[in-house]
């Protein structure tokens, strides 16, 4: 079963997102902020960084780089509502996928099905 860090601010959101990823089968520990998202990083591996990138006192791109140095295999994906920021976050974590807000819980779910789905693909190196 894949494991899920999803960082959100927005408490709304995050227990919504939390629910329709568990629901979907996967373990999600959820943090409302960057700050918070790193000691679990430290002591626990996730399959998957699901982070909004407009967060209090570290946004989600930090969080990710950051989190690509304790566990680089993790998988990243960045959660936003500004498009100016999705174009910060393909610079600066490239190899992130990015889900713009709004979005039905159906998308996210698809997304995150898709990217563990590569897992089972062989690849051709």
């Amino acid at each position: 079963m894949y494991r899920i860090l999803l960082a959100e601010d927005d408490q709304v959101m995050r227990e919504y997102l939390t629910r329709a990823l568990e629901r979907s089968g996967y373990r999600v520990a959820a943090v409302d902020r960057g700050t918070a998202a790193l000691p679990l990083l430290e002591s626990e591996t996730f399959d998957l960084l699901l982070t909004d990138i407009v967060m209090p006192e570290m946004d989600g791109i930090e969080l990710a780089q950051k989190a690509q140095e304790i566990a680089p295999e993790m998988r990243v994906m960045f959660i936003t509502g500004f498009a100016a920021v999705t174009l910060k976050a393909g610079k600066a974590v490239p190899q992130a996928r990015v889900l713009s807000k709004p979005f039905h819980l159906r998308d996210l779910v698809r997304e995150v099905d898709q990217l563990f789905a590569e897992d089972s693909v062989p690849s051709h190196s």
